[in-house]
């Protein structure tokens, strides 16, 4: 089914979108994908805001991934706003929304059919709290690069491990898609904006705001070395009522593999904690060992 918000066209099958893209890349127009699961906000919007500079045509993804989610998580508590996002959507001038059912995608079912496997990186960090959370979402970016053949994909900063391992992807399977990163979208105080921002309380969203204090923390001690940085950012967390880390971590950018004692350079930090039963994440780069 085709439905058309102000110049947005809503696309709901692979057929659809695959002859949406085939007419365009015909008149000669390159085409960018930002893959989403819905529930838009300000960050996701600086995502569409770049394609929009890079490419004739920008096609989002809303599908919510089920092969993302863990049997503990919330995919069905995460908020789906298809009607919401279309409208945020067309007043950037998107061309095509995609938003297949669960069926369309998964035709042999959500847990049949071929996927794609992380590797080692995607079982730490992230994978390790998130068993099989990034073969599920490097299956659905698979199957997305497949159906709508952009030249180019925009993701977030934010999910910094999701961006290596789709990048690693790209190189590792030769797919011909270029990759575009978006620094973090943040609120004024600094939390960084996430779709499951909106289950914190006023107590709890004041109490988030202890990831990004860590990652502070940690840049101010950056250039004492890894061992210095990685003690302040965890002392941040301090005796916060409410908030659980699950990990802090200094990771090599090139292999996303934690720094030795001994490392000097650019680092990228990495932290995860749960606030109330809500389970937030952050990162930021530093330089380690350089005043």
């Amino acid at each position: 089914m085709t439905e058309v918000t102000a110049g947005t066209r809503t696309l709901t099958t692979i057929a659809e979108l695959r002859g949406f893209v085939a007419e365009r890349r015909a008149a000669g127009a390159s085409v960018a994908l930002v893959p989403t699961m819905g529930a838009l906000h300000d960050g996701h919007l600086a995502l569409v805001r770049r394609a929009r500079e890079l490419a004739d045509i920008v096609i989002v993804s809303i599908f919510v991934n089920p092969l993302q989610f863990g049997p503990n998580e919330d995919l069905e508590r995460y908020p789906r706003t298809l009607e919401t996002d279309v409208g945020a959507l067309a007043r950037l001038g998107v061309d095509a929304v995609f938003a297949p059912g669960v069926d369309e995608m998964y035709p042999r079912g959500a847990e049949g059919g071929t996927t794609v496997h992380a590797g080692p990186i995607g079982a730490r960090y992230e994978g390790a709290s998130r068993p099989g959370h990034f073969d599920g979402m490097l299956t659905v970016v698979a199957k997305l690069f497949g159906i709508a053949q952009p030249d180019l994909a925009v993701f977030g900063q934010k999910d910094g491990q999701q961006v290596f391992l789709v990048s690693r992807m790209i190189a590792d399977l030769h797919l011909p898609v270029r990759i575009e990163t978006v620094p973090t979208v943040r609120e004024p105080d600094g939390l960084a904006l996430s779709s499951r921002n909106r289950y914190l309380d006023a107590e709890q969203r004041q109490a988030a705001n202890v990831l990004v204090e860590s990652l502070r923390a940690a840049e101010a001690a950056a250039a004492d070395g890894p061992s210095e940085l990685l003690a302040e950012g965890v002392a941040a967390f301090g005796d916060h009522d409410g908030v659980s880390l699950d990990y802090f971590v200094v990771v090599d950018p090139e292999t996303f593999l934690p720094v030795a004692d001994d490392f000097r350079g650019r680092a990228l930090v990495l932290v995860a904690a749960f606030v109330g039963s809500t389970r937030l994440i952050d990162n930021a780069y530093v330089e380690v060992g350089r005043d």
